[in-house]
C-alpha cells in the first residue's frame, strides 16, 4: 500500500483550488518549482496523473477529480491528529472589502477548513473605509481592502482594472445625464469615477445607491444604470461600455492585505487568501509545466 506525504497532498489540493502552481507556491510560502516537484512525486507514488498541464492553464485529470475529496479528508485527518481531537477552535477574523470579493471567494473560504479543521474563519464584508477603521481598532486580525487613500502600509496583492459596466442592452441618451449606480460617498471607486466624469465635462446623476455590491450588480444587470467596477467583480452578463460612450478611463486600483498576526496557522490561511487575489493578475504562464 502506498504511503502518502501530507505536504505533497496539500500542494496538490492547493493547485486544484487555486488553479495554478504559482499561486499554490504563494500560499505555501515556497517556489513554483518545489510545488511542481511535490505534485510530480505524488503522481508517481499513486501511479496516475492528477493534473493536466498546458502553457495556459492547469486542470484536474479524471483521476485527479476522483482523488480530490479523499485528499481533502486525508489532510483534515492529519491536522486533527496533530492538533488533538479536543483542541479548542481558534478564530481568525478577516475583513474583506465588498468591492474586491469576487465570485469564487465563498467557495475558497469553505475549502480553507481543509487545511486546519481547528481554525474558524470569521469573515466581515464591508466597505474598505469601514474595514480599515475596524482593523486600526484591532477588532479584525486582517483586512483585504481596496487602497483608497495615501496610506502605503500593507502588502499589495494585485492591481485591478476598473471599467464602466452596464447590461448588454443598456443605452445612454447623450442628451441626458449619465445614469450611475454606486456605493456610498465614502467609496473610493465612486470618488474616482465621479471625478473623472467631472473632469471630462460629462453630466451624471446617481439613480441608485446600493448598500453592497450585490445590490449594485443587480441594478446594473437590470439595466437601471451604469457602474464603475473592477473587472473581477463585474456581474456575469454585463459588458464594459467605456469606449462605446467615450467615457473617461479610470485609474487602476490596488488590493492590499493588512495584518499584524504572527500565528502560524493564521498566516497560512491568509497566504491562501492572498494567493486567490493574486490570481486575478495571473494570465496563463509557462511555469505551469510539469517537471
Amino acid at each position: 500500500m502506498a504511503s502518502l506525504d501530507v505536504d505533497a497532498v496539500q500542494a496538490f489540493v492547493l493547485v486544484a483550488d487555486l488553479g495554478s502552481f504559482t499561486l499554490a507556491a504563494h500560499a505555501i510560502g515556497t517556489s513554483q518549482a518545489a510545488v511542481s516537484v511535490k505534485v510530480k512525486r505524488l503522481e508517481d507514488r499513486l501511479g496516475f496523473r492528477l493534473l493536466d498541464r498546458t502553457p495556459r492553464k492547469v486542470q484536474l485529470s479524471a483521476q485527479g477529480l476522483g482523488f480530490l475529496n479523499p485528499a481533502r479528508n486525508f489532510i483534515a485527518a492529519h491536522e486533527l491528529a496533530i492538533g488533538g481531537l479536543s483542541s479548542n477552535p481558534r478564530r481568525l477574523v478577516v475583513g474583506i472589502s465588498d468591492q474586491v470579493a469576487g465570485p469564487r471567494l465563498p467557495a475558497l473560504l469553505a475549502k480553507l477548513g481543509t487545511y486546519d479543521p481547528a481554525l474558524v474563519i470569521e469573515v466581515h464584508i464591508d466597505s474598505s473605509q469601514c474595514l480599515m477603521q475596524a482593523f486600526d481598532k484591532k477588532t479584525l486580525d486582517a483586512a483585504i481592502v481596496r487602497r483608497e487613500d495615501d496610506r502605503r502600509d500593507g502588502e499589495e496583492l494585485t492591481r485591478e482594472r476598473i471599467g464602466w459596466f452596464a447590461s448588454a442592452d443598456w443605452e445612454h441618451c447623450e442628451a441626458s445625464p449619465l445614469r450611475l449606480a454606486s456605493l456610498s460617498m465614502g467609496c473610493g471607486v465612486r470618488g474616482s469615477a465621479t471625478q473623472a466624469l467631472d473632469k471630462a465635462g460629462i453630466a451624471w446623476t446617481e439613480v441608485f445607491i446600493g448598500g453592497g455590491m450585490a445590490a449594485i450588480g443587480a441594478a446594473v444587470s437590470a439595466g437601471l444604470a451604469i457602474a464603475a467596477l473592477a473587472h473581477s467583480v463585474a456581474p456575469i452578463g454585463t459588458v464594459e461600455v467605456g469606449r462605446r460612450y467615450n467615457l473617461p478611463p479610470l485609474p487602476d486600483s490596488d488590493v492590499v492585505l493588512h495584518s499584524t498576526t504572527t500565528d502560524a496557522a493564521f498566516r497560512g490561511a491568509l497566504r491562501t487568501l492572498a494567493a486567490y487575489f493574486r490570481g486575478s493578475n495571473v494570465v496563463g504562464s509557462s511555469d505551469e509545466k510539469s517537471s
